[in-house]
């Protein structure tokens, strides 16, 4: 059934500067237009309240798509709230923010949202912006396969890990998720092993991994010609249907429809 299914996107903004060094808002609004889907978790999003309509990145970006938004703060950016932030169409039952901070270096964080995608249907969704320091890593991947985040008895619905992870090896952040988690394959689905910079990509940094709950039926990496001028990241969009029993999914190891119709990709 369709109203089992939701589609997903996560998008490191890099604040809307894009490849050329301006901070443009409007064009990080577009490709979240283009992308079409239900959730949208964003990374490095800067929100400035009572300044220009678009300083108030959140708000902004939300009011482009028509969708409720929350805020996951990491610290201040030149006065304005700077963190991660979520987009939904559907319900958000509980929103939690959890502090990953594990170095000097920058704080870091995840906002957690449980989203309702259809009647009786919810997904916890977190999404995540890891540190770029080796060791950093290696401690914010304790923090988060704790009891006080992932691994926390609250959390009673299927589980969508997705964000910047600051990964581009199989770090200790990849290895103790991929073992209690499915992870999209992106050589397997996309038929290549980086992502970023999008116009030249040399790593992979953004990542999504998932219960067995969850059932991947689409995936692709968004590469419109405003998505390479609007971040430094590309957009990642997949499509899951909710309720697969444990036992039926082996997502990592079979590959799903290539892409969704009408998504643009641009030959480089």
């Amino acid at each position: 059934m369709r109203d089992s299914v939701f589609c997903i996107a996560t998008y490191n903004t890099h604040k809307c500067r894009g490849m050329d060094g301006r901070i443009r808002p409007h064009r990080v609004a577009q490709v979240l237009r283009e992308l079409g889907a239900d959730v949208i978790a964003l990374q490095e999003v800067a929100s400035l309240s009572g300044g220009r309509r678009e300083e108030n990145q959140a708000q902004y970006l939300a009011d482009a798509v028509g969708y409720e938004y929350h805020i996951g703060e990491t610290r201040k950016w030149r006065g304005a709230v700077y963190g991660n932030v979520l987009l939904s169409r559907f319900p958000v039952k509980d929103v939690q923010v959890y502090d990953l901070t594990a170095s000097r270096r920058e704080p870091r964080g995840c906002i957690r949202c449980d989203i309702e995608v259809s009647p009786g249907k919810i997904v916890h969704i977190f999404n995540i912006h890891l540190g770029t320091g080796y060791l950093e890593r290696r401690k914010q991947a304790h923090l988060l396969m704790s009891r006080d985040v992932l691994l926390s008895s609250k959390l009673k619905y299927p589980r969508l890990v997705i964000g910047d992870f600051n990964e581009w090896t199989r770090g200790l952040v990849s290895r103790m998720l991929q073992q209690k988690f499915e992870s999209v394959d992106i050589q397997l689905h996309l038929n290549r092993t980086r992502t970023y910079p999008g116009v030249l990509p040399i790593m992979h940094l953004d990542h999504m991994y998932f219960d067995r709950g969850l059932a991947l039926e689409q995936f692709s990496l968004h590469r419109s010609r405003m998505a390479l001028m609007a971040s430094d990241h590309l957009p990642l969009l997949a499509e899951f249907r909710v309720g697969t029993s444990p036992g039926s999914l082996k997502s990592s190891a079979r590959k799903p429809k290539a892409g969704f119709p009408g998504t643009p990709d641009i030959a480089m």
